[in-house]
């Protein structure tokens, strides 16, 4: 378990999903990981409009919304990587080969955000702190545990976040198909853990650039019984993939995420 309450510039510090349909979301998420949810107006610092940030025991974990009026709303779960200046960091994104996909704007008093895709279209927001830093509560049940991102080009995209925020990919596995993002210096995490502290996400070959992410949840199985009866659906039925038991599934707007249920020896 890990509680959080600054994110130095550079580390993923939050996940937020947009939906059309926010009651079904919140039915959804709640059922599946027992979320309880502060609404709009009731935390200084929620973004005006229907936003909602959903909480494991009073700790903020995550944050689901409605689009801006007239906006579509981007299907999936987006993360929040810490910044000092939206503004230099949008700009940088920039000049590194990505775009930005919305400009830098307030969010007060909670922060400042932009919209980046990476060089091969892979969407991310930046986030510069005001009164909310981030996830209060990581790695634990019902809590966010990392983000993936999935590219065609794994080359321009180590070259891309190294340039906007110094991470380091280091392959991890067998196959050559994943890496690990380090940022040098950085110390997250936990003890115990199984890869270096510094580890802020992980990457693998995908055909569509995206960011996806993970939850760790008590039971992969209990996570992801629900689904269906929540309007979601089962993307990929829980397997093992050591040391964890995991699952996919997708909300009821189509949203995809991984829950991973860690199992410990013995």
């Amino acid at each position: 378990m890990s509680r959080r309450d600054r994110y130095p510039a550079g580390v993923p510090c939050f996940v937020e999903t947009l939906t059309p349909d926010l009651d079904a979301a919140l039915r959804f998420y709640e059922g599946v990981f027992g979320w309880s949810f502060a609404g709009p107006g009731a935390m200084p610092g929620d973004p005006p409009g229907a936003y909602f940030v959903a909480r494991v025991d009073g700790d903020d974990v995550a944050g689901i919304g409605c689009p801006p009026a007239g906006a579509p709303a981007p299907v999936g779960w987006s993360t929040h990587i810490a910044v000092a200046s939206a503004d230099d960091a949008a700009a940088r994104a920039v000049a590194a080969g990505g775009a930005a996909l919305l400009d830098p704007f307030d969010v007060p008093p909670a922060g400042r955000l932009a919209v980046i895709a990476d060089p091969a279209g892979a969407a991310f927001c930046v986030w510069e702190a005001g009164s909310r830093t981030g996830a209060r509560r990581v790695n634990e049940p019902s809590a966010w545990a990392m983000s993936l991102l999935r590219t065609p080009d794994p080359a321009a995209a180590e070259a891309f976040y190294g340039e906007l925020f110094g991470w380091r990919a280091e392959p991890f596995g067998p196959d050559g198909q994943v890496w690990l993002f380090r940022l040098p210096g950085y110390v997250g995490g936990e003890p115990a853990q199984p890869v270096p502290r510094d580890v802020v996400a992980a990457m693998m070959v995908g055909d569509t650039a995206v960011w996806g992410v993970d939850f760790w949840v008590a039971d992969a199985d209990a996570a992801v019984a629900p689904a269906a009866q929540l309007g979601g659906r089962v993307v990929v039925e829980p397997f093992v993939e050591a040391p964890f038991r995991r699952a996919v599934l997708a909300a009821p707007d189509g949203a995809t995420f991984s829950v991973s249920q860690l199992r410990l020896a013995g």
